[in-house]
């Protein structure tokens, strides 16, 4: 009986591998899961193994520690072992503080100062006449008797910054060419110039602050600044004439030669004296002037016969104070100072008499240009000639040797490497916190 069954149940399996086909009967026979845990997870990825420490490798059969590897790998990355240390950590540095630190914040900071001086420089041939066309190799600067090389050389023109001065003490007749000559200043300055005008009689005035030279302003106030001068009269105090010639209730009209009284001794006329008080105009021109940026060439430019006498501030003071500030005096002799020959011996001084050109020395000490001319026309083209010459110097920087600032003068001597020729500069100079830089 069983042997009957499996025959039968054998010939029924052979007759439906024949009929249905092998991929039919292959696909019947595959069980099905009853758990599906019994499928296993997909392996977790890995990252890629290094090379390092593996030994040469030999083409066709690789390297003698790969297999080790490859047997050894789970699905948890290698750490590094605990031995090795942590990779170095990069430090920013900040070169350049923000302004809202403090200086807690900043830290140690290392500063260098240096000092610049700038000279600027007017070279004449013997004719009086600019030389143009210098270059950096023609020039040598001196402070204190040492060679300072140049770190800058421009001959570029400067815009200028002018303190006007006008002398109103002059003599009446000298007084009218002044005024007249007035209207061609304002021709002579450029639209990137400026100017402040003074004056001076008996105490100095100022007349308007810095305005465009080119404004609308400058012929007014000009035109305001004009003023008769004054009587140029031999005074007497001896002599028959020396009595007063008009009197008014027994006194003389004019109390500046009343014999006695206030004025001195009765037996004998004070004669009154010129008050030409030169020095404090230069001063107020050059307080106004030391505000102005340090880009820009500081002039004083002075019309004036030079007389001083009567000022509160001293020469000594007053240069010093230009030499500090960078400024330069420059000016147009009128008047006695004008005429050949009196003009040099004016410069001359004796002791206990006022001093006849005392503009002469602030001129040749700050490295200015001085000229003499007696005639309106005259006066009119030094307008012109001096702004020219102002603006157009040429312009030599060196870095001092000298320690910072000590409050000490520093002689400065500018050669040309020249034959025949006359070298303008400014003498020397006195420090400055402004020269710093950092």
């Amino acid at each position: 009986m069983d042997l009957g069954f499996k025959a039968l149940a054998l010939t029924t399996l052979l007759i439906s591998s024949l009929i249905l086909g092998p991929a039919t009967f292959a696909q019947s026979q595959q069980p099905t899961p009853a758990d599906p845990q019994a499928v296993p997870d997909a392996p977790s990825p890995q990252a890629p193994s290094s090379l390092k420490g593996l030994g040469p490798l030999t083409p066709g059969i690789g390297g003698p520690s790969a297999t080790a590897s490859s047997s050894t790998s789970t699905d948890v990355p290698q750490q590094a072992p605990a031995t090795q240390p942590p990779p170095a950590q990069t430090k920013d540095v900040q070169t350049t503080a923000p302004e809202n630190m403090t200086p807690e914040d900043i830290g140690s900071r290392i500063t260098v100062n240096t000092t610049y001086v700038e000279v600027p420089v007017t070279v004449k041939d013997s004719k009086g006449k600019p030389i143009a066309g210098l270059t950096w190799r023609d020039f040598k600067v001196y402070e204190n008797d040492t060679w300072e090389p140049l770190k800058i050389f421009s001959v570029d023109p400067a815009p200028l910054s002018i303190a006007f001065v006008i002398d109103q003490s002059l003599t009446s007749d000298v007084m009218a060419k002044v005024n007249d000559s007035l209207s061609a200043f304002q021709g002579a300055l450029s639209p990137y110039d400026e100017v402040a005008i003074f004056s001076y009689n008996n105490g100095p005035r100022e007349w308007t602050g810095f305005t465009g030279a080119q404004g609308n302003r400058v012929p007014a106030v000009l035109a305001l600044a004009k003023s008769v001068g004054r009587d140029d009269l031999v005074p007497i105090n001896s002599g028959p004439f020396a009595g007063c010639a008009i009197t008014k209730n027994g006194g003389c009209i004019d109390p500046n030669v009343q014999q006695g009284g206030s004025v001195g001794n009765p037996s004998f006329i004070n004669i009154p004296k010129e008050i030409h008080t030169l020095n404090d105009a230069i001063l107020a021109a050059a307080k106004e002037l030391s505000t102005r940026p340090r880009e820009r060439r500081r002039i004083i430019y002075v019309i004036s016969d030079g007389k001083e006498y009567g000022s509160k501030a001293t020469y000594k003071d007053v240069l010093h104070y230009l030499q500090t500030n960078k400024i330069a005096v420059f000016g147009t002799a009128v008047g006695d100072s004008a005429r050949w020959g009196e003009g040099y011996v004016s410069r001359l001084h004796l002791p206990f008499t006022m001093y006849d050109n005392r503009l002469a020395g602030y001129v040749l000490a700050t490295g200015g240009i001085l000229d003499s001319e007696g005639s309106m026309n005259g006066i009119e083209k030094s307008y012109a000639r001096l702004a020219q010459e102002a603006r157009n110097q040429y312009t030599l920087v060196y870095s001092s040797h000298e320690p910072l600032i000590d409050s000490k003068y520093r002689k400065i001597e500018v050669r040309v490497d020249r034959p025949g020729v006359e070298v303008i500069a400014k003498k020397g100079y006195y420090p400055s916190g402004q020269d710093y830089q950092h």
